[in-house]
């Protein structure tokens, strides 16, 4: 390998042989003459059994109920039109009859 001497005194050291290797065994490979050396790899499938299918696709189906629920709230409190003046007023109210009203539109 040749080294260069730069202006500033340190030597760089050039790899243009190891470029050549690898652009041989790049076109020897695109060509089809791949390494005897390389040995395919045997993907393992793990088997899922039936219960662990049918509780995957229960959960599945949890999810997406949830989220099409999630999805209807999204909308209808986009769709819900507050007004900024002094007829806006929030509720609410508990299992036990305890309500919690208020005007104020900053909280609202």
């Amino acid at each position: 390998m040749a080294t260069t001497v730069k202006q500033n005194g340190t030597a760089k050291k050039e790899n243009a042989s190891v470029k050549k290797e690898v652009q041989k065994k790049l076109t020897d490979e695109a060509i089809g003459k791949a390494a005897s050396t390389e040995k395919p790899v045997a993907s393992k499938k793990a088997t899922i059994s039936l219960n662990d299918r049918i509780q995957n696709f229960e959960k599945l189906r949890g999810l997406a109920t949830q989220r099409e629920r999630l999805t209807q709230t999204l909308n209808e409190l986009t769709k819900f039109n507050y007004n900024q003046g002094d007829s806006a007023s929030f509720y609410i109210r508990d299992s036990h009859n305890l309500e919690f009203k208020t005007t104020n539109t900053n909280l609202i």
